[in-house]
């Protein structure tokens, strides 16, 4: 879902049912708008606009939370990147080649995941040819002969981090996905529609009130495009910095 085109769509959806309310108003006879009328009508709409205000707070807890994640996943993977560098490095010459091929590997990811021209887009699938190149970095250190002691417990160190790696990549990869359903957007606009139907059915025919509709209904649309920016986190304006990535790539193989 285009986060940009969901927002556009809610906020022509909210305006345009304001106007219809406003319009309505001219229609309806007297009596269905006098006082007890619109206690009632006042009443509905404070509940529906309760039911909205709880979802979209729930809404946007669970995308900065989803958000925040894979940011903290992608910080603990460069850690762990640096720290299996260092430990191939201290296992000595033996363990050079694999230091290389690590260094191209992270680097061939970084560029897949962010990539440099704002045109193309990330590429979260990582099963396949990247896959298999992290599982043999991984086959190439269990094949790695220790000479003492020192080195066996190195080598194991190295193989419980490339393990680790390997399965941060899932939940990287499981960041293309979203958690906002159709459903749940359809149903939230025709809460929205109502509500702004409300107001406008309620409210006197002026320009200062068609202003004020006017801002809340992108105020809305303005709210739904950044939850759905956060919920896509490597894409948009709201997505996930590659900055530790590129601190632990410019520091491999030193």
């Amino acid at each position: 879902m285009n986060p940009a085109i969901i927002g556009i769509i809610i906020f022509a959806c909210t305006f345009a049912g304001a106007l219809f309310g406003m319009r309505l108003r001219t229609t309806l006879p007297e009596h269905h708008l006098n006082n007890e009328s619109r206690d009632t009508i006042k009443l509905g709409v404070g509940l529906v606009a309760t039911m909205t205000a709880l979802v979209l707070g729930l809404v946007t807890a669970s995308a900065k939370s989803s958000l925040d994640a894979v940011q903290t996943a992608v910080r603990h993977s460069a850690m762990d990147i640096l720290t299996l560098d260092r430990l191939l490095a201290r296992y000595g010459p033996d363990a050079g080649e694999i230091r290389g091929a690590f260094q191209h590997m992270v680097a061939l990811r970084i560029g897949m995941i962010w990539p440099q021209s704002s045109s193309q887009l990330p590429q979260l699938d990582l099963s396949g040819a990247a896959a298999s190149e992290a599982e043999r970095l991984v086959d190439r250190i269990l094949l790695l002969t220790p000479h003492d002691d020192a080195q066996r417990l190195l080598q194991s160190r190295a193989l419980e981090l490339a393990d680790t790696l390997l399965k941060t990549r899932w939940m990287i990869s499981g960041g293309e996905g979203t958690s906002v359903p159709r459903p749940f957007l359809l149903i939230l606009l025709f809460w929205l529609m109502i509500t702004f139907a409300s107001f406008g059915l309620l409210a006197p025919r002026n320009v200062t009130v068609l202003a004020v509709l006017f801002v809340c209904a992108l105020s809305v649309s303005s709210a739904m495009f950044f939850i759905l920016e956060m919920d896509e986190p490597f894409t948009g304006l709201l997505k996930v910095s590659a900055g530790p990535l590129r601190y632990a790539l410019a520091h491999l193989n030193q």
